[in-house]
């Protein structure tokens, strides 16, 4: 399965070590991508995650610029916005928490993604639903519901257990979710698996 990327970066001279801010990192490939990208331009990071490349030292603007055409050149998209970058962070944490971390952590959203990202809960929620045009509970439950699908297509776990997996309080309300989102029971779905699931960064 093909993930069409559209990345974003933006580099903060006034951070304790510099820092690119990258859009729509939603899997390993991106990292492996803009590592790769990074190592071309002969920049070095200390680590590169979803979201974020943190730097060793500030780059030359002409290394940042190499870097910036290669991307560029990968069909990514460059902004320097703030609002932005912090939408971004969210999706990054939530895509973190359900697809990577399984959810495995029984944790309340809006004080992980407060704690994660050092800002007021009610803050997160009012840019999120301004720029994206929907909340971030709905975002958080289309991801979940994504990953629901990716579980029964590997069919290796019950309803059961991909309920307690996701932190679903019970698998009636996990099908009921996930029917109200896709249309389809999990059962139904299971039977049509041929179906295109939805890329990360479409959702």
């Amino acid at each position: 399965m093909e993930i069409i990327l559209t990345l974003t970066l933006t580099l903060h001279k006034l951070d304790p070590m510099p820092t690119l801010y990258i859009k729509n990192m939603v899997c390993n490939r991106c990292i492996m991508v803009v590592e790769n990208e990074l190592e071309k331009a002969g920049i070095q990071a200390s680590q590169v995650k979803l979201g974020e490349v943190i730097l060793n030292e500030q780059p030359s603007d002409a290394l940042i610029q190499q870097f910036t055409a290669a991307i560029e050149a990968l069909g990514f998209e460059r902004i320097d916005d703030k609002k932005s970058r912090v939408i971004e962070q969210i999706k990054n944490q939530i895509i973190q928490l359900v697809h990577h971390d399984n959810n495995d952590a029984k944790v309340n959203l809006s004080d992980y993604l407060s704690e994660a990202l050092l800002h007021d809960y009610s803050y997160l929620s009012n840019l999120f639903s301004e720029v994206e045009g929907t909340t971030i509970e709905k975002y958080y439950i289309a991801q979940k519901i994504e990953k629901v699908k990716e579980l029964l297509v590997y069919d290796e776990l019950s309803l059961s257990e991909i309920a307690d997996k996701l932190n679903y309080s019970s698998v009636a309300y996990l099908s009921n979710q996930f029917k109200k989102v896709t249309g389809l029971s999990p059962s139904h779905f299971k039977q049509i698996r041929s179906d295109k699931r939805k890329p990360l960064d479409e959702i």
